[in-house]
């Protein structure tokens, strides 16, 4: 007996010291948002949407009184006075409810040029809906608005939202929908995209498609496990790419995609695919079926472009990837087996990863600092200002439900990254003067500020604010800046000379988290606007 007991304690030492010496730090931001976010965006006022869907039932967040909504068709509430989309005010981690009136599940996102979020589809009354979301100081009382005068020609559930270099956003595919259509609306309305037909199969997995603007102004498109180059102007595929190995990476069997950073002349772009569900887990509905540990990482824009394959740590399905203001990529959330659905998965993925791009083949992966709340089927991953990345979500179940192997999850965390322990904080830059407008391939200052001296290059890198939803963030980019070395102004300060990007390809206009970056640790970051 007392020998089982100290192999217990024992058992559990050895867990705490390797959790305590793996790198990363977690804290709770919100013990209870009101909702699960299915969706979550970061906007330039430093608040965060939450979005979730609205025929899910009582949520745990009052509508102020009056706003209730009125639904004749909701199986859930005919009269429905509970908020399924809140803000959340990063300062003072407060909560306000929204107001969203038709159906939002599984629907897609993107920020406009001018930092108003559109929001497109989702299901049954929200099928073809367009919404906007116009941000405010954290004080202010903006809300969804339902446009009235315009509306998606086809309906658009399980679609993907994605910038173009002139401000106007693709919006691709969506469930026995095979078209691209624009906003705003073009004049010859939606055009076919077969290809999204062809990689279909028998549990679908060519839903929510990766789509990755180049810096070519081509879409990658990858859907199941192929790719195109998409030239949307001609209506035309330019390029085939090779198949990825591995089994489906899409909705119902993600993995996650990340294009990584932009950098140098911008004429190169590599993809990065990682994790899946095996084939035939989401038709067998088998919660045990161990995901895909392997990633694929492939030159889009190389002449003859071949996937390097590499493996995870761990098979992940429903994992998020996040753009580090490094370059580095945070891989967090998910099941180690299952697929995605309602109680389709199992054995939570509560390890993060770090992706080091630019380590040699077989040493790119790090394990961080694991979490304690399962963040599985429909939780969110974004990256905030302050460098931190906030995990919101997970809601495995139809309606709320909270007494369950895995619960209905309304807190809200962040998880801290090495890179902001304190045995950097003698390194972490400060900016102390910013434009807060730039235009394309003009050349502007930035001042930082640095307790110690600095050593090497200062990056500044510019990172948008994608549309985070069922483990794809719609829009994400990291375009690492031209800069000089850094120069002396002063006491503990230095100018940097930088350049913007050249072009819309490069990085479509609209507002951006502008991170200094020393040695690898990034500012808290300022928002720019990038426009022609």
């Amino acid at each position: 007996m007392v020998s089982v007991l100290f192999l217990f304690v024992l058992t559990l030492m050895i867990a705490q010291l390797t959790r305590a010496e793996l790198p990363g730090t977690w804290e709770l931001l919100v013990p209870n948002a009101g909702i699960a976010s299915m969706h979550t965006a970061v906007t330039r006022y430093n608040t965060v949407v939450l979005l979730d869907r609205t025929n899910i039932g009582p949520s745990r967040r009052m509508l102020p009184r009056g706003h209730c909504r009125n639904d004749p068709n909701d199986v859930a509430l005919k009269r429905d006075c509970y908020a399924h989309s809140v803000v959340l005010d990063l300062k003072t981690n407060e909560i306000r409810p929204l107001m969203i009136l038709t159906d939002t599940w599984c629907s897609a996102g993107q920020f406009l040029p001018d930092g108003t979020l559109l929001q497109t589809g989702g299901d049954l009354d929200g099928l073809r809906k367009i919404r906007k979301f116009q941000p405010c100081e954290a004080d202010g009382f903006c809300n969804w608005v339902e446009l009235k005068d315009v509306e998606l020609v086809n309906g658009r559930w399980y679609a993907t939202n994605q910038i173009l270099p002139d401000g106007s956003v693709a919006i691709v595919g969506g469930r026995a929908t095979n078209t691209i259509e624009y906003y705003p609306p073009r004049k010859n309305g939606p055009v076919l995209f077969p290809f999204l037909a062809e990689v279909e199969d028998k549990q679908m997995d060519n839903l929510y498609p990766y789509v990755h603007l180049l810096p070519n102004g081509h879409l990658f498109i990858f859907a199941n496990n192929k790719a195109v180059l998409y030239d949307y102007e001609a209506n035309k595929i330019v390029r085939d790419y090779p198949p990825l190995d591995g089994g489906p990476r899409n909705y119902p069997s993600a993995g996650s995609s990340a294009m990584l950073a932009l950098q140098g002349d911008f004429s190169t772009a590599v993809i990065v695919v990682c994790g899946g569900a095996q084939f035939g887990a989401f038709i067998e509905k088998s919660t045990d079926t161990p995901a895909h540990g392997s990633c694929g990482r492939i030159v889009a824009t190389a002449p003859d472009p071949v996937w390097e394959m590499e493996d995870m740590p761990f098979g992940r399905v429903m994992g998020d990837m996040v753009m580090l203001p490094t370059g580095e990529v945070l891989i967090i959330n998910g099941a180690q087996a299952g697929t995605q659905g309602f109680e389709m998965a199992s054995n939570p993925c509560l390890y993060p990863l770090l992706y080091r791009p630019d380590q040699p083949l077989g040493l790119r992966f790090m394990t961080l600092n694991p979490g304690t709340v399962p963040r599985m089927y429909h939780s969110t991953a974004n990256l905030l200002p302050d460098g931190r990345v906030l995990l919101a979500g997970s809601n495995p179940h139809i309606f709320y439900k909270f007494k369950a192997e895995f619960p209905t999850e309304l807190r809200i965390e962040a998880f801290s990254p090495e890179y902001l322990s304190l045995d950097r904080k003698n390194i972490r830059p400060m900016i102390e003067g910013i434009p807060e407008i730039v235009r394309f391939g003009e050349g502007f200052d930035v001042s930082v500020s640095v307790s110690l001296p600095v050593v090497g290059i200062v990056e500044v890198n510019m990172g948008s604010a994608p549309f985070a939803t069922h483990s794809f963030s719609q829009g994400q980019r990291l375009v690492k800046l031209a800069v000089t070395s850094a120069i002396p102004d002063g006491d503990h300060r230095y100018k940097i000379r930088c350049t913007a990007p050249p072009s819309g390809m490069v990085a479509p206009p609209g507002y951006y988290m502008v991170f200094a970056v020393n040695q690898g640790v990034p500012s808290v970051a300022r928002w720019v606007q990038l426009v022609a």
